[in-house]
């Protein structure tokens, strides 16, 4: 399985747009926990989004990302990625005494 980095340009936001945001919401939060997402932004200005999608090919991340309910308010940009560094919350050892 690879990683892709998804670069969504999105369209003026709207009622309509507004509207979807909580069920936009809840689908990203069901990807993540699925790991078929493993993350999401948005820029400070509201016009970029950018996600790390997790598939086989570009067209497995497309029919993921058409699960979007702002879908159509949104233009990507789909590009495979060698690797993606995070850097992951390590919860310190705690001790039973």
């Amino acid at each position: 399985m690879s990683q892709f980095m998804v670069e969504f340009t999105l369209a003026e936001m709207d009622d309509a747009f507004m509207a979807k945001i909580p069920s936009q919401r809840a689908k990203i939060n069901e990807m993540m926990e699925q790991g078929r997402i493993l993350s999401y932004s948005l820029s400070a200005d509201r016009a970029k989004l950018w996600c790390i999608v997790n598939g086989d090919s570009e067209l497995e991340v497309l029919e993921t990302i058409s699960e979007f309910p702002l879908i159509n308010y949104m233009t990507p940009d789909i590009s495979e990625l060698m690797f993606n560094n995070v850097v992951s919350l390590r919860v310190p050892m705690f001790s039973l005494n």
